[in-house]
């Protein structure tokens, strides 16, 4: 495969992924396509990062998630050096579950 066969095969995922029209369908999809651990995985590091960004320390965190300090470094670290995708979604994550505890 080449380079540019690779980037457009690489691109359909995530643009097939922006085509999801609601919470139902995303949920699908990530059931097909991950194993129960891998979303686990996911879910808990992005609970780590919004933790993070929230400025709670490591071993709250720890305690809190049962997240390894392995993999809180790892997204301290892609919240510090990464590609700003956090820094992108973090802040929409915020407002949804602000309006959720307004929900309640």
């Amino acid at each position: 495969m080449s380079v540019k066969d690779k980037k457009e095969h690489d691109d359909l995922l995530y643009e097939s992924i922006l085509s999801l029209k609601n919470l139902d369908e995303c949920k699908k999809f990530f059931e097909d396509l991950c194993t129960v651990a891998e979303l686990r995985a996911m879910e808990q590091r992005f609970e780590v990062a919004l933790l993070l960004s929230d400025g709670m320390i490591y071993n709250d965190i720890l305690e809190r998630t049962g997240a390894s300090s392995a993999t809180i470094s790892r997204v301290n670290r892609s919240l510090n050096y990464g590609a700003d995708g956090y820094k992108d979604v973090l802040p929409r994550a915020k407002e949804l579950r602000k309006k959720r505890h307004e929900q309640l």
